[in-house]
């Protein structure tokens, strides 16, 4: 049994706390009751709840990694017909949506889920999970130009948090670079503009790590089922990395 807001913020409805307004404000009901005590808990295998008279489907919680190629929407639709993420996720009969996204021209690491509360978790402002990144640049940047992204680049919306950054590979006749970057963010294309802002724009950009889970080998356009450890891992550093803030 779990508290009728747990159970619809994992069932994608809302953040728990929009969950409890809604619960307060009389439109949930459970097993055809309206139910406004927030104390009230559920069996999501037995009981029927709906909001606003709609049906919640309560279906089992999935958490997938993708590895997505190029030219993929980091959507479940696209109003142009362009290729999106979940065409990709064959016998997936859950709906599940993208965990933050990735730009039309990135590749790599995507995670996916049904589970609300946890997308919310690895994605929210407060929590400064590591993403780490393999950027190809024309040239070789000097390593007072990996200093500046160390430090913190500052961008329109702002300076960026401190990076680690790293020489991945070099062409042989130095025209490309390829740089390993992890950051602690979640801005809309940040790794890139940082790279512009230092006068190296990237040519391919490739996401390799979230958190503690990376592509370990899966093929491009292929996906696989986290198991339970590797969810609780994610979990348990998000909440971590939000502690760790919150005591400085």
């Amino acid at each position: 049994m779990e508290r009728l807001q747990k159970v619809l913020a994992q069932a994608g409805v809302a953040s728990r706390r929009k969950c409890e307004e809604y619960i307060t404000a009389g439109r949930v009901e459970v097993n055809d009751v309206v139910v406004t005590n927030l104390g009230v808990k559920v069996d999501p295998q037995q009981d029927e709840i709906k909001v606003d008279g709609r049906a919640i489907n309560l279906q089992k919680k999935i958490y997938l990694l993708f590895n997505k190629p190029k030219g993929v929407i980091t959507s479940v639709k696209d109003p142009k017909g362009r290729k999106v993420v979940t065409d990709y996720l064959t016998n997936i009969k859950e709906r599940v949506y993208p965990v933050g996204r990735l730009d039309y021209d990135t590749e790599g690491l995507l995670l996916l889920t049904n589970d609300g509360e946890f997308a919310n978790l690895l994605t929210h402002p407060k929590y400064h999970l590591p993403r780490t990144y393999l950027a190809t640049v024309k040239g070789v940047p000097h390593g007072t130009v990996l200093e500046k992204l160390q430090n913190g680049i500052e961008l329109e919306d702002g300076l960026t948090a401190p990076a680690e950054v790293e020489y991945y590979d070099m062409d042989p006749d130095k025209k490309q670079t390829v740089i390993s970057i992890t950051i602690y963010e979640g801005r809309n294309r940040q790794v890139r503009r940082m790279f512009e802002a230092v006068h190296f724009p990237v040519l391919k950009l490739k996401r390799v790590q979230f958190g503690s889970i990376s592509l370990s080998g899966l093929p491009r356009g292929k996906y696989r089922v986290l198991d339970k450890q590797e969810v609780d891992a994610l979990i348990a550093a998000a909440l971590r990395s939000h502690n760790v803030q919150n005591s400085k």
